[in-house]
């Protein structure tokens, strides 16, 4: 019996003497495929390696990389052990937060990482380089999870609230992990629970409702949900009558503000207009007058006569009607002061034009034309007033003419009868 318990205790290991003497390549292994930690915690990977050759390797290199992150080898190496000199080479991305723990002699090469952050969401990978042990396994990978719990979730509404559109419920929390999973629940202006629509879709946190009316209406709440805990957000959805689109109301106001732009416009045209037919009729009264008192002629006995040679029904007496000759002179002396007045104003245009002329560039051409042009409406004018002054003159000269023939001096009183010599 002693024999038999004694075989008992002996048969493990002499079948991992022949398990160890049976392997002709480098198995490198990390027990479990997945390992999760929380944020901020600390986790130990481990990792287990059997050399081709039992016994102690004398030349052993460990490196552990992070995969999942960047395809360069150099960027996603953590750390490297050499046997040789005992010596760990961590990369500065890693520094002060990764370490390893080997025994070369057991085969361990377990790899420490403290303060786990989301950036270690990745794999990681154990490889174990001996010289001349090229073959079989020479690396494991594992896959780490950073448990996070989910942010709270933003809700908000995409699309137009109103009866018979479509809109879009959406939910997502700024960070989760692993990524959370949303649900939505839906309950009645009076907050009571209910059924969505059969058309209505909830995926990725989106709910999608369809041909809303005013039913739709109520409160909406999504639940965010992970590994650690959960987290809620509420929407209220208010489903009013159609209104006025944004943009048709921007046309609106462009046409009432077109429309203004245009009567303004046409305002100020008027005005000029009126302004300028009101200067023109200023103009022609003022030429009227001036024709009226050059037509008009005394007529026999101081009588005022027009042209058409009809004398004035409201003149009877032509005594009284006799108007001095001064009144011509008088008239003259105002056309006299008036045509002063054109020429001085024509001076000083004249004059201004000269100051002008003495500017640089070729605005002088044009001030040479301007006074061309005046020179010219000088003379038409002089020319005019001659003729007038002539036609004057004749008038005058045929109206005392008349004058000597049609009135004849009066007879005196006490002058005889005319004798008839046939008598």
């Amino acid at each position: 019996m002693e024999a038999l318990a004694m075989e008992r205790r002996i048969s493990p290991w002499i079948l991992l003497s022949l398990v160890l003497s049976g392997v002709d390549a480098i198995n490198v292994n990390i027990p479990t495929k997945l390992y999760e930690v929380a944020r901020g915690d600390n986790i130990t990977l481990p990792c287990k390696f059997i050399p081709k050759t039992p016994g102690t390797p004398q030349f052993v290199v460990i490196t552990w990389y992070g995969e999942g992150v960047n395809t360069d080898p150099d960027e996603t190496l953590i750390v490297t052990y050499f046997s040789a000199g005992d010596t760990i080479d961590v990369k500065p991305l890693y520094e002060g937060r990764v370490s390893l723990d080997v025994d070369i002699k057991t085969g361990k090469a377990d790899l420490k990482l403290s303060s786990a952050t989301l950036d270690d969401n990745k794999d990681f990978k154990c490889q174990v380089q001996i010289p001349k042990d090229d073959q079989g396994k020479p690396a494991s990978t594992t896959r780490l999870v950073v448990l996070v719990a989910p942010s709270t979730p933003v809700c908000a509404i995409k699309g137009n609230a109103e009866y018979g559109e479509n809109v879009n419920l959406t939910c997502l929390s700024a960070e989760g992990s692993p990524a959370p999973v949303y649900t939505w629940k839906s309950l009645d202006v009076l907050n009571n629970p209910r059924k969505p629509d059969p058309r209505t879709t909830d995926q990725g946190g989106i709910m999608s409702l369809y041909n809303i009316s005013k039913e739709t209406s109520g409160y909406y709440i999504c639940t965010s949900t992970n590994k650690i805990r959960s987290a809620t957000c509420n929407i209220t959805l208010a489903v009013m009558p159609p209104s006025m689109k944004i943009g048709s109301t921007a046309g609106i106001v462009a046409g009432v503000a077109a429309l203004l732009i245009v009567v303004i416009i046409g305002i100020c045209c008027c005005y000029c207009r009126k302004k300028k037919l009101k200067k023109e009729e200023e103009e022609y009264a003022m030429g009227v007058r001036e024709e009226e008192h050059g037509d008009q002629k005394p007529a026999k006995n101081g009588v005022t006569q027009i042209d058409d040679g009809q004398e004035d029904d409201r003149v009877h007496d032509d005594s009284s009607l006799r108007r001095p000759f001064v009144s011509t002179e008088r008239h003259e002396e105002r056309s006299e002061r008036d045509y002063d007045d054109r020429r001085s104003e024509y001076d000083d245009r004249r004059s201004e034009y000269d100051d002008r002329r003495s500017e640089p560039g070729n605005r002088n051409e044009r001030y040479d034309d301007r006074r061309y042009d005046d020179d010219d409406r000088r003379r038409r004018y002089d020319d005019d007033r001659k003729d007038r002054r002539v036609k004057h003159d004749d008038d005058r000269h045929d109206e005392r003419y008349d004058d000597r023939d049609l009135v004849k001096p009066p007879v005196p009183a006490n002058k005889p009868p005319k004798k008839d010599f046939r008598d």
